[in-house]
């Protein structure tokens, strides 16, 4: 393998099959936006994390596969469709996959870690050997999960432990050998992001299912729609232009390290946050004035703030610009909780999009953008 940073893969943009698989990672995100919901006690909050960590692994994986291995043929389609079969499975299993789902959950996991090995390995570039390295621990982890759905809890947590710390422990110095195409990258992760978003968004729909469209609905509505916007422009606004350029100018072994930590862990934090968030849009349109349920402050103050440092993450590996505006303000954002516990969801939502915005425009001021 080359030190330089000249080696790229041989995909350079997403392709329509890629973003028919998100459809499917849209409605796993739905499913997760259900399970904070319903959560009410810290072990709720760590199953989640748990799972949610399993499908981030094993579907970012995927952005690196399409990185290297094209979708143009037939059997490559097929695959793929086989595949997204396999996130189905786990998407429909996720909110009770500490229960009765647990099985379907890792048949899912196991289907789409081995058609992902499989694929990997008719890569034309380094990364069908360097997936050897990295294809046995994605299999254990999912074996893990399939046994911890045929065992009744508590016994299972130590499973579900188990397989989180093998995906992690495989990426120790073993991603050096991969290759992938930076332009590429960095578009599908956001595309990824614009997904979750999207989710905040429906979960506005939901929360004014059934209620009356006057202004108590209206205004958290738009509020809501505002914070999504707000958080785009944290991500989009040359955020991601930048995050090609730095990567496209990284010697491959570095980039790849690059990677994994800005897209693979910074992104968990990301996405994590928005879940949580998005359940928390969903309660103050839903119970905009008055005492909302206990957990809806919370949702909305710390899943921004969780958002807000994967970001801030993400931004310091890249070196794409300053973190303490975006930390300063992730303190801020966490201190709504109790306005939102003894006002109501509508100021604290309202706080947030006033927070946010002068967090936005402090950093345009403060950058000078080139011509």
């Amino acid at each position: 393998m080359t030190s330089t940073a000249q080696s790229s893969a041989v995909v350079e943009r997403a392709s329509t099959l890629e973003l028919f698989l998100d459809l499917v990672f849209v409605f796993t995100v739905t499913q997760f936006t259900r399970v904070i919901v319903a959560a009410h006690a810290p072990a709720d909050y760590l199953k989640a994390a748990l799972v949610f960590m399993t499908l981030w692994w094993i579907y970012s994986g995927y952005v690196w596969l399409t990185s290297n291995v094209g979708t143009d043929g037939t059997r490559h389609r097929l695959l793929m469709f086989t595949g997204m079969a396999g996130f189905l499975l786990m998407a429909l299993a996720i909110p009770d996959v500490f229960g009765a789902s647990g099985l379907v959950y890792g048949a899912g996991l196991l289907l789409v870690t081995l058609v992902h090995a499989g694929l990997f390995r008719s890569a034309t570039t380094g990364s069908a050997q360097a997936i050897l390295g990295i294809a046995p621990f994605n299999v254990a982890a999912a074996l893990l999960v399939l046994v911890a759905g045929l065992v009744p809890e508590p016994w299972d947590w130590p499973l579900w432990i188990a397989a989180v710390l093998t995906v992690m422990g495989s990426s120790l110095r073993r991603e050096r050998g991969f290759t992938l195409s930076p332009a590429h990258f960095v578009e599908r992760h956001g595309l990824v992001v614009i997904v979750a978003l999207g989710e905040s968004v429906v979960s506005i729909g939901i929360g004014a299912r059934e209620r009356a469209l006057d202004w108590t609905v209206l205004i958290p509505a738009v509020l809501g729609l505002a914070l999504a916007a707000a958080l785009w422009w944290t991500y989009f606004d040359q955020d991601d232009a930048r995050a090609e350029h730095a990567m496209q100018a990284m010697p491959d072994r570095t980039r790849a390290r690059a990677a994994l930590l800005a897209f693979g862990y910074g992104h968990f934090l990301m996405l994590s946050g928005i879940i949580v968030l998005s359940a928390g849009i969903k309660g103050v349109v839903a119970h905009p004035l008055g005492h909302a349920p206990a957990h809806d402050p919370w949702h909305l103050g710390l899943g921004l703030s969780v958002y807000l440092l994967g970001d801030s993450l993400y931004r310091r590996l890249l070196g794409l610009g300053a973190l303490r505006p975006r930390l300063v303000t992730a303190g801020l954002v966490a201190l709504t909780v109790p306005l939102g516990q003894h006002l109501g969801g509508l100021w604290q939502l309202a706080a947030c999009v006033v927070v946010m915005t002068g967090l936005l425009v402090l950093e345009r001021r403060s950058f000078t953008r080139p011509s």
